[in-house]
């Protein structure tokens, strides 16, 4: 029998995964500073701030108690299941139960877990544009199709029940919902959080909710959950957290996921058979953040408040660059289309993707292009990064541009 003519390398699956665009600007901003260069970054969603210290002291108390140098159950920690359960109904008003919760290696793996428990092939999942970079990744590896819908500035980064009528189909299997939003930084206002979450009842559509930045928000914008609204969206609704934002912990990797039960008996089996547990000292971590008060989480968030404004103030300045104040999260998402197609200093960019290219040779400033979001002529700016650095960085940008 003949053998194979060649040796078959990275499957087609993985293959067509584009590496994560957020990640790739932070890493060659590193690299660049790690050569001595003077690079300041806009490009992670990562708080500038340290883990509070109560936190990290209570991971080093778990970390020299050998209970957690030991395989635990793979949902998560009970005690943590139930703080999460808790610390749910404290902050949005949704009830759950323990065992609604699956405590997941950071929020990005609550996402492909959440996906993957949904999709079979073909399900098409209605997916905001622009979007974190990692949902359509997430949605194609569970088999799903991501169906995208465009917004833009002009209705405020949210899309509208026209919108989702026009994308339904009899293969819809899920609504992807984000408030606050990344990377646009907008905000659902409570009305229409309502008749979306209506929509989706009446539709028979899902929902998968990811409120990793519930406790960011600014002005009179607030969060609202969109299965405390609607409580008859319970049972098709999928709730993804964190603490990576609220608390600045994103390299701790704990996140999860909420959900009705029976959707929740099969995430947990994936997980046993993937990840099983997450790290020990870090569910212990997180425990102690979620079980706190919010007095740090409130700190962090007035800091936010301030630099977004400054950093809209100044984005808003330049010639060309219209920007909406950024309502939560922690990003201004500028349209920079007017700055492409012209003559900059000897050079010339067509797309976002180009001129983040050129800010970063030239200027030393990473951003990360409007491409990585499905949404091209704009760009995401990072305002969790100090004062200082924040104002020099987009003076960068002004003094190149103008």
């Amino acid at each position: 029998m003949p053998g194979p003519t060649e040796l078959r390398r990275v499957s087609a699956r993985l293959g067509a995964i584009a590496e994560s665009a957020t990640l790739a600007v932070d890493a060659k901003a590193k690299a660049l500073k790690a050569q001595g260069q003077n690079v300041i970054g806009f490009g992670a969603g990562e708080p500038d701030f340290p883990t509070p210290a109560n936190i990290v002291e209570a991971a080093i108390k778990a970390a020299a108690d050998p209970k957690n140098h030991k395989y635990t159950p793979a949902a998560g920690l009970p005690e943590l299941r139930e703080a999460i359960a808790a610390k749910t109904l404290r902050d949005s008003g949704f009830t759950c139960t323990a065992d609604q919760v699956l405590v997941t290696n950071g929020g990005k793996h609550a996402v492909f877990v959440a996906f993957s428990a949904l999709c079979d092939p073909g399900d098409e999942i209605i997916c905001p544009a622009p979007y974190w970079t990692t949902y359509p990744e997430a949605i194609t590896l569970a088999g799903g199709v991501p169906k995208i819908i465009d917004t833009d500035e002009s209705n405020g980064f949210r899309v509208t029940i026209e919108q989702l009528d026009a994308a339904l189909t009899p293969k819809t299997k899920a609504l992807l919902f984000v408030s606050p939003d990344n990377p646009s930084g907008s905000v659902y206002p409570e009305a229409e959080v309502k008749a979306i979450g209506e929509w989706a009842v009446r539709n028979k559509v899902w929902v998968i909710t990811d409120e990793i930045y519930e406790h960011l928000t600014y002005g009179d914008h607030k969060f609202t959950s969109m299965p405390t609204l609607v409580p008859e969206l319970a049972e098709q609704c999928l709730i993804l957290n964190g603490v990576a934002k609220t608390y600045a912990m994103t390299g701790w990797r704990v996140g999860w996921m909420i959900g009705p039960k029976d959707i929740m008996k099969a995430a947990i089996n994936f997980q046993s058979h993937t990840t099983s547990n997450v790290s020990n000292v870090a569910q212990q971590a997180a425990l102690a953040a979620v079980s706190g008060d919010l007095s740090a989480v409130h700190m962090m968030r007035e800091a936010f408040a301030r630099r977004g404004k400054k950093m809209h103030e100044m984005l808003s300045s330049i010639p060309g660059v219209t920007c909406m104040e950024p309502q939560g999260a922690f990003y201004c998402y500028p349209n920079f289309t007017g700055l492409l197609n012209r003559d900059i200093k000897g050079h010339v960019a067509h797309n976002t993707m180009e001129l983040a290219d050129i800010l970063l040779s030239e200027v030393k400033v990473a951003i990360v292009p409007g491409e990585a979001f499905g949404h091209p002529g704009y760009a995401r700016f990072s305002f969790a990064l100090g004062d200082d650095d924040l104002v020099e960085g987009i003076q960068r940008i002004i003094d190149f541009v103008s």
